[in-house]
């Protein structure tokens, strides 16, 4: 019997109990027959009746099962601290699915000249051969549990998660455990890693915002945050497999490592984690204040007609000053803007501060964007923008104009109102997200050794007036202004000049 004639009577069945065939409909005529009528080409054609049951109604002979009641209550964050100091923190959020996450508080800031890049290569190669697997056989038991897998380097942090079925969270996490706590660091796959690596970083140059923040950053700060988070050319391809396992040893240390969860039941999550994370040694916390915000100006030239530029300045007190980070937060969405062409049509950020007053007034800027960086215990906000070469003297300056206007005109009112709602609906509408909660909970408890309610950032949002926005602004511009310019910079004013205009 061939494969088609063994589907054939299957499909036969199936015909019979779906009533969205013509089949399925002359099965349910009796219960239809009120409610049908001669379809337009019928008198033409033939053919079964048209059904004008409203969608509303339940479908005859089927029988829909009981809706799920809503939870009583918000799940709560649950944190355990285990034997060796590694914590365990997690939220049953309700659904099918879970997230896993390991965040470790170790970044580019805990680099040496030596290793300086090994942060980025670990990224590259997260996810790959272990002690107990080859890379082979961990992608394909990633793929047995239907699972993806990520890892990001950030500056102060790093992070691998793990999205999965909820029913196979031990199978999941002993994967996550084994790849982060267990890597092989094999020499041919350090190479491998390495020479993508620095074939990603070619294509740097596309990305003019991106390499402007590395700039951004040597340029604002001395020490920890002035070291590049994107490994320079070459950096990469000199580092040997015992260099980064030095580097593990020293940093991925039990009190400085956070496995979060969203979507699973703690007291299992915590069971689970004490044998996987037991071997994991101790060691002190990560060392604080090691970056001071000097300002100052990076400048490179580079191939194009166009001159990119930042503007920033710091936000002292970082995400542990609850009060500040909001703020910035909040002073990010006023600002806004965007490109002088939005693929996603027209109209998006039309409202926001820099698209009415430098977008729609200066047409020669081709993108104006605000930004900013937070960390634990300072940060940067600032304005990206674009112009023509032969405008970036003019392009620099409105920039200053911009950051002196918050403090001149800044006011209670719609404007302050419609940045505040957007702050605080970006937050909500994120933590919707299970990945976003899992990782909201790794990144809290290693920041502040807890998870703070959204409850509290969103009253933190209510609360701010344009005084306290006011206040804030004007402590950043009482500080040295950090510039960064890329592109043809030959027009590109100095920063004291910069200096004197905001004066």
């Amino acid at each position: 019997m061939s494969l088609l004639r063994g589907l054939e009577q299957p499909a036969k069945a199936l015909g019979r109990g779906c009533f969205s065939t013509s089949t399925g409909l002359q099965a349910a005529a009796p219960a239809l027959a009120k409610t049908a009528e001669k379809g337009f080409l019928s008198g033409l054609f033939g053919g079964s009746n048209r059904v004008t049951t409203p969608l509303t109604d339940p479908l005859p002979g089927v029988q829909l099962p009981t809706p799920a009641p809503a939870p009583s209550s918000r799940p709560e964050t649950h944190i355990t601290t285990l034997s060796n100091g590694v914590k365990v923190a997690s939220e049953n959020t309700p659904g099918a699915t879970a997230t896993l996450g390991i965040y470790v508080e170790s970044g580019s800031v805990n680099e040496t000249p030596a290793n300086s890049g090994v942060s980025h290569l670990l990224e590259y190669l997260a996810f790959k051969s272990t002690a107990h697997r080859t890379h082979l056989r961990l992608v394909r038991d990633v793929e047995a549990l239907g699972a993806n897998v990520l890892a990001s380097a950030s500056r102060e942090q790093m992070a691998y998660t793990i999205d999965l079925p909820r029913t196979l969270v031990p199978e999941a996490l002993e994967v996550l455990a084994d790849a982060v706590l267990a890597p092989r660091l094999a020499p041919h796959e350090v190479r491998d890693a390495a020479a993508k690596l620095e074939a990603d970083l070619k294509g740097l140059a596309d990305n003019p915002q991106l390499a402007l923040l590395e700039g951004l950053h040597a340029a604002a700060y001395s020490g920890d945050l002035g070291k590049p988070l994107i490994a320079a050319e070459g950096a990469a391809a000199r580092l040997t497999p015992a260099d980064i396992a030095d580097f593990l040893a020293e940093n991925y240390t039990a009190p400085r490592i956070v496995l979060s969860g969203a979507g699973v039941d703690h007291q299992e999550l915590a069971g689970l984690a004490e044998p996987l994370f037991s071997a994991v040694p101790g060691g002190p916390p990560a060392p604080s204040g090691g970056s001071a915000y000097t300002g100052g100006e990076f400048r490179r030239a580079a191939p194009g007609g166009l001159t990119h530029a930042i503007l920033a300045f710091e936000f002292a007190g970082g995400w542990r000053d609850v009060q500040g980070s909001v703020a910035a937060t909040v002073l990010q969405y006023l600002l806004g803007g965007g490109g002088s062409f939005s693929a996603g049509g027209p109209g998006k950020g039309m409202h926001s501060r820099l698209y009415r007053r430098v977008l729609n007034q200066h047409g020669w800027v081709s993108n104006c964007t605000a930004l900013s960086s937070i960390y634990n215990d300072t940060g940067l906000v600032g304005i990206f923008a674009s112009a023509d070469a032969d405008r970036a003297d003019h392009l620099v300056r409105v920039l200053a104009d911009e950051a002196a206007a918050l403090v001149s005109d800044l006011k209670d009112g719609e404007e302050l109102e419609r940045a505040k709602a957007a702050a605080l609906s970006s937050v909500l509408m994120n933590l919707e997200s299970r990945a976003v909660v899992a990782e909201d909970i790794g990144r809290q408890v290693l920041t502040y050794g807890s998870r703070k309610p959204a409850a509290e950032f969103a009253a933190a949002i209510q609360a701010l007036t344009a005084k306290d926005l006011k206040a804030s602004v004007k402590a950043a511009l009482a500080k040295p202004p950090t510039l960064a310019t890329l592109g043809d910079v030959a027009r590109v004013p100095s920063l004291e000049a910069v200096r004197k205009h905001l004066a």
